[in-house]
């Protein structure tokens, strides 16, 4: 074949191509229009703190036996008695529910059952800091496994809302300050993304954890720390 039919059928194959696009529509008719002009990448961010206002104290208590029913039957009468003492003295603003139970073997040297042994939890918490940390202290049988403070879930959706409307408000001006010292007027958002997240809770003295020994009737000591929210709203706008 000559050089002439080669190009020829070269250029019949490339119209096709060009003639033919996505859906029946021609090529030309469907180019991606040309990127706006004057877009400009922005970010603001916002963070904020407050104490935090609930109280988890975790109670625990252990037992051994030779037989795991034996084990079993003194975790649910100590628990039992738990239960009973402390829903006498819970009030709004206190939560009380049963944790973890668990009975398991011990082994000997040899690896045989030498007995058994197993732990049941009971669960203290709320706004009510100081009436939880009183049952933490003087709930018969238990002692405290972890106490912790965090924040409580209306707490935490009221500071997420106020540092999202903080952050928004910021990239708001600053798109606006942008704007107007590139000598335009104005903006129109074209893309915006939302992104929160906590930080880690700043520690606090006094804080009790893993206390094994038993607790007398005295509240437990308890100092809160604080939790942070931040939130932080990027996107990109066009100068207009």
């Amino acid at each position: 074949m000559s050089p002439v039919l080669k190009t020829a059928r070269r250029l019949t194959m490339s119209g096709a191509l060009v003639l033919l696009g996505p859906l029946g529509v021609p090529l030309a008719s469907a180019q991606v229009m040309p990127p706006p002009e004057n877009v400009v990448q922005l970010s603001a961010t916002a963070q904020q703190e407050v104490v935090q206002d609930w109280l988890t104290a975790v109670l625990v208590t252990r037992h051994q036996a030779p037989d795991a029913a034996t084990v079993q039957n003194q975790l649910k009468v100590t628990l039992d008695r738990a239960l009973t003492h402390a829903r006498g003295r819970v009030a709004p603003g206190v939560e009380v529910s049963t944790g973890a139970f668990s009975v398991q073997p011990r082994y000997g040297r040899e690896g045989q059952i030498s007995g058994w042994q197993g732990q049941a939890e009971l669960l203290v918490q709320g706004r009510d800091v100081p009436r939880v940390a009183q049952l933490a202290g003087d709930t018969p049988g238990m002692t405290v496994s972890q106490l912790a403070f965090s924040l409580s879930r209306e707490a935490s959706q009221r500071l997420e809302a106020e540092v999202r409307q903080q952050a928004i408000a910021r990239f708001q001006a600053t798109a606006q300050q942008v704007a107007q010292d590139f000598g335009f007027k104005g903006y129109t958002l074209r893309e915006i993304a939302v992104s929160e997240g906590g930080m880690p809770a700043i520690p606090r003295a006094r804080v009790l954890m893993a206390a094994e020994a038993a607790m007398a009737s005295a509240p437990v000591p308890t100092e809160p720390g604080k939790a942070s929210v931040q939130v932080t709203v990027s996107g990109s706008v066009q100068l207009k």
